[in-house]
């Protein structure tokens, strides 16, 4: 039985009994969440602009979510992985439609002649994510993977193998046959037009250069973000994953995007991939599909599914098909429908971005604002000229949002600390947007000031 304990006795259990899996754990001990706020124990309420781990699209307990946990919980929560619930078949019907219409050209038919049907449901994006390299690896007969060299997969195995951004050293060897190509950054182009501009498509055939010099021939596939997340909200220029499309089919590699945070509405389209006109062989999604629970979904066609259930797939887990997830899963998408939460999240992403511009115009620290739709990020800089990174100025920005009322998240990895990650739930409204600029707004003034 849990019995209270004092807040000294409990940040001592914290030191005592916790396991340290990242970054420090923000001093703050939280009792509930509702909309886009959280609540500490001590009675402070802090403007969520993370929406929880980038996940709790709707805010926090959204009452027909908070109704359809009640409902199945107490009906139908869990199975054994063999059986299939209604939930589990809505919800893979239901994705397969959003796809349908996200997929679609002015005749109806898929842009490329390909349909993503099939959905396998899971629990974490790391799980999905596995679960379709698993896919790719059996299908193509082939073992090795392509992706960005900031990237964000997960930390199990496969997951892990394709993540560069963070946590490589120290784990003895990752799977043979993982490579990593030069991310896109418009904001730090490394391959140059001769006026400064990044030159991505010189970049991307310097980076399969590479690739084929180091394959065994081999290549399964490649798993990238359509914009990079804990890469420092990296976003692709036009045409760059048209151009990576190619790049696959020429060597039979297939394209799995990685959607876990920018699906499902969060970018001002219900997938982003949607812009470049490309459709993926396989998608994978997560946190935005839960709103805040574990849920994941691997989506790919009937023609990789077929093939990859002749040649014995198994990916069999306790959790699999679950139906309280599910269930949860076709109620997001109810809301997301109903309310039309594309549309408003190109509304409040513009208004976002309006502000964070006003903010680069009157400091001088913020270097580059990007991102798309509710998916925004700043870099801080010391100079603009030179570009120098700011890691000790973000952390300091960070624990002056946290006092004044806003949990802001900067991508906690070495030499990115500078880098703020802003993902507001797609239910605020523009008061709470522009109510975070103002702390934002504050905080930057404060931080540079004792600089200074």
């Amino acid at each position: 039985m849990s019995e209270f304990r004092s807040d000294s006795e409990f940040w001592s259990d914290v030191d005592r009994h916790l396991v340290r899996y990242g970054a420090a754990f923000t001093p703050e001990v939280i009792t509930h969440a509702a909309g886009s706020f959280v609540r500490t124990e001590d009675g402070r309420r802090i403007l969520d602009f993370t929406s929880g781990q980038m996940s709790a699209i709707l805010g926090h307990a959204h009452p027909e979510i908070v109704a359809t946990v009640q409902r199945q919980v107490a009906t139908l929560d869990h199975l054994f992985s063999g059986m299939l619930s209604r939930p589990v078949v809505d919800l893979a019907r239901r994705l397969a439609a959003t796809l349908e219409a996200a997929t679609s050209g002015p005749t109806g038919t898929p842009t490329d002649g390909r349909a993503l049907t099939k959905s396998l449901l899971l629990t974490t994006g790391a799980e999905a994510n596995e679960a379709a390299v698993r896919m790719a690896k059996l299908v193509t007969g082939r073992h090795e993977v392509v992706s960005f060299a900031r990237s964000w997969h997960g930390m199990t195995q496969a997951a892990a193998a394709a993540t560069y951004s963070a946590g490589r050293k120290g784990y003895g060897p990752a799977a043979p046959g993982n490579f990593a190509i030069p991310v896109p950054n418009l904001y730090r182009p490394d391959f140059t037009t001769p006026d400064g501009e990044l030159d991505w498509r010189r970049q991307l055939d310097f980076g399969f250069e590479l690739i084929d010099a180091q394959s065994v021939g081999s290549l399964a596939a490649c798993l990238i973000e359509p914009i990079l997340s804990s890469g420092g909200v990296i976003e692709p220029p036009p045409g760059y994953l048209a151009a990576l499309q190619r790049k696959c089919r020429e060597r039979g590699m297939l394209l799995i995007l990685d959607e876990a945070q920018t699906g499902l509405c969060r970018t001002g389209t219900w997938y982003a991939f949607q812009r470049d006109g490309v459709v993926p062989d396989i998608l994978t999604l997560s946190k935005t599909l839960g709103a805040g629970l574990p849920l994941a979904a691997v989506v790919t066609t009937d023609e990789i599914e077929r093939e990859a259930h002749e040649r014995g797939f198994l990916f069999y887990t306790t959790h699999v098909s679950d139906p309280l997830p599910a269930a949860v899963g076709n109620t997001v998408l109810d809301i997301l429908e109903r309310d039309a939460f594309d549309q408003r999240a190109r509304k409040l992403g513009d208004h976002l971005r309006h502000g964070l511009l006003e903010l680069q115009d009157r400091h001088e620290v913020v270097g580059d604002v990007r991102g798309r739709g509710l998916l925004q990020g700043i870099e801080l800089v010391l100079d603009r000229s030179t570009k120098e990174g700011a890691d000790r100025l973000g952390a300091d920005v960070t624990r002056r949002c946290l006092a004044l009322g806003l949990h802001v998240n900067v991508v906690q990895l070495p030499g990115m600390g500078g880098i703020f990650r802003i993902a507001p739930p797609l239910t605020s409204t523009e008061e709470e947007l522009s109510r975070g600029l103002e702390m934002l707004d504050e905080a930057l003034t404060q931080a540079c000031t004792y600089r200074v």
